[in-house]
């Protein structure tokens, strides 16, 4: 099992030190032999998960860039990218871009978007949560067409309708295929089903486990549907490893070993509010190796 870290809190230093603490971040990343760093794809901080709108928060793509030019093994995207915050022919070359550049390192982490308030704050579109998820379909295929060699012809959506979906350069990961692909979210009747169908990771959060080998059961019904191999999706979970906080290695081994056992590939974490390099550092490196001992 690997590790990860989900960069989701700028609030420790001030802007004029936010680009040396994720250079630092970066850097104790790859020296931890971290699998995994991803950004929020948020335009403010998360108001639902308790935190004041106005907290910093840094644009993803932006950010991954900077992140890639610091790294050379960890592989990055964001978790996830609101299918409403940019138009899907752009989406697609910017995670090209991104993929060219980090030398195939590169995810496209996606959902249907749900944060209203950034929507309307920033005149955003804000369709109805049905035709987010048309959306996302659409999406989905944009991409895998504009990945594809030579598939640079017209693409006819309902709500998406591209002349050209010329994308060069290509990316460099999967040739002909282009960056994995993680849909996040644990909707049983609409995500689920997207993931079966065009997604190569999951991503859920770690309730129990119970409730995660659930989703994982459900996942699994959709791809006998669409005759997908279940087995050639990679499962992450979004954790909090609040143990690793006190220096429970142990207590956090524990918890992660049943998700081991349901064949989640990578825990992902989320940071507290604390310094980010600190944080990968202290409490995220000395877990590594032993998180690797699962299997």
């Amino acid at each position: 099992m690997r590790l990860g870290a989900h960069l989701m809190r700028f609030d420790a230093v001030e802007p004029a030190r936010l680009r040396q603490e994720l250079a630092d971040t970066a850097d104790a990343a790859e020296h931890a032999g971290l699998s995994w760093l991803s950004v929020m794809d948020h335009f403010f901080q998360m108001e639902p998960a308790g935190f004041p709108a106005s907290d910093p928060m840094l644009e993803a793509y932006t950010t991954l860039g900077f992140l890639a030019a610091r790294t050379e093994t960890v592989q990055l995207g964001a978790l996830v990218t609101g299918v409403t915050y940019r138009h899907p022919g752009l989406l697609a070359k910017i995670a090209a871009t991104l993929d060219v550049l980090s030398g195939g390192r590169a995810t496209l982490g996606i959902g249907a978007a749900w944060y209203e308030k950034e929507h309307l704050a920033l005149g955003v579109p804000y369709p109805p949560l049905a035709e987010r998820f048309e959306r996302l379909d659409e999406t989905l295929q944009i991409c895998r067409q504009m990945w594809t060699p030579g598939a640079d012809g017209p693409f006819e959506g309902t709500h998406y309708r591209l002349a050209e979906t010329l994308c060069s350069p290509l990316p460099l990961s999967r040739p002909g295929r282009g960056p994995e692909v993680l849909i996040g979210g644990s909707g049983e009747r609409k995500t689920l089903r997207l993931v079966a169908q065009y997604g190569d990771a999951c991503n859920l959060f770690a309730t129990t486990p119970d409730e995660v080998a659930h989703k994982l059961d459900v996942l699994r019904g959709h791809c006998d549907a669409v005759g997908r191999d279940y087995a050639d999706i990679r499962v992450t979970v979004l954790m909090g490893g609040d143990e690793l906080l006190t220096g429970d290695v142990d207590g956090f081994v524990a918890a992660a070993r049943p998700y081991a056992g349901l064949g989640v590939e990578s825990v992902i974490l989320r940071p507290p509010s604390t310094s980010l390099a600190a944080w990968v550092r202290d409490h995220v490196a000395p877990a590594v190796p032993r998180l690797a001992d699962l299997g």
